[in-house]
């Protein structure tokens, strides 16, 4: 396994859109996001045939190492790593593996995507990239595809899941906030077009665009219900993410003066016993070409 330079003493500048990575409010926010995610998706590769063929992974942009080492507990034989720019980040990982004692097969680094992965060309059977909408800017897709593209094997896959911006619910209040974001995300460049498809709809033709080959898509209609598990977990996320992403909606978006009345009568709306919300989750995945030579 290669050795990427990681010894960095203070966390990295980037374009995530929550700039205080120090705030443990986010942290923790990102450990419940990647778990509910899994679960909802009904797995760490749900839409692979065949997730034991994939024996070396790289998860891009890992934050706290919840699908990595989830994908450590479920498939023995996979030697995993994961990257991320956030130093702080990085650091929690590499506990977290260690206390459900899986770091012998999983490692962490601290690396910028943005300006390369640093390992060997062909050295992975999967690259796993999940809400890269949070930092990725339209202009970046074809240096981080070329790279993807660059460390995975012939014959391996490229995998990039994401959501829509808005979901569909019954609180209006709710509605506003994911508007506001939206309109947040376009103009910061993270969105191809002001729309809730805005990159979800644009995944498929990147794949094909940069080089995948076989490229295929499957839909998670992700539903949180008051009174369930997954809503309280959808109630506790969004409490959390709607006032740590504010300095970017101040930054990016035409914040409404009453924001802070909004995002009270949102939570309030989330308590209603019959709030509903139901958001797509979209999975898209390609094959790296194999040398013609190669090809039956």
């Amino acid at each position: 396994m290669p050795s990427p330079h990681d010894s960095r003493s203070n966390d990295n500048p980037s374009t995530y859109f929550v700039q205080d990575r120090k705030n443990k409010k986010e942290l923790t926010r990102l450990m419940m996001q990647d778990q509910k995610l899994t679960a909802a998706m009904g797995g760490i590769l749900p839409e692979q045939p065949d997730p034991t063929v994939f024996h070396r992974v790289l998860d891009v942009g890992c934050a706290t190492g919840g699908w990595l080492i989830e994908a450590a507990q479920t498939y023995p034989t996979m030697s995993l790593v994961g990257v991320d720019i956030s130093q702080r980040m990085i650091e929690h990982a590499c506990v977290q593996a260690k206390a459900h004692q899986v770091n012998d097969r999983v490692e962490f680094h601290a690396m910028d995507v943005l300006h390369a992965l640093e390992f060997p060309v062909a050295f992975f059977d999967l690259v796993n990239v999940r809400y890269s909408m949070s930092y990725l800017r339209t202009w970046d897709w074809p240096k981080i595809l070329s790279e993807l593209l660059r460390v995975t094997c012939p014959g391996g896959i490229v995998r990039i899941t994401e959501s829509n911006v808005i979901p569909q619910s019954n609180s209006s209040a709710l509605t506003q906030l994911f508007e506001i974001l939206q309109s947040a995300l376009f103009r910061a460049g993270h969105l191809f077009t002001d729309a809730s498809t805005g990159l979800t709809s644009q995944l498929t033709r990147l794949l094909d665009q940069y080089g995948c080959e076989q490229v295929q898509t499957k839909v998670y209609a992700i539903e949180s219900r008051a009174g369930t598990i997954e809503g309280q977990d959808f109630y506790e996320n969004l409490m959390l993410f709607f006032q740590t992403i504010r300095p970017f909606l101040q930054k990016w978006g035409n914040v409404p003066k009453d924001y802070e009345v909004i995002y009270q009568q949102a939570l309030s709306e989330m308590r209603q016993p019959d709030f509903l919300a139901v958001g797509n989750i979209l999975t898209v995945w390609g094959s790296k070409p194999r040398p013609k030579s190669q090809k039956v």
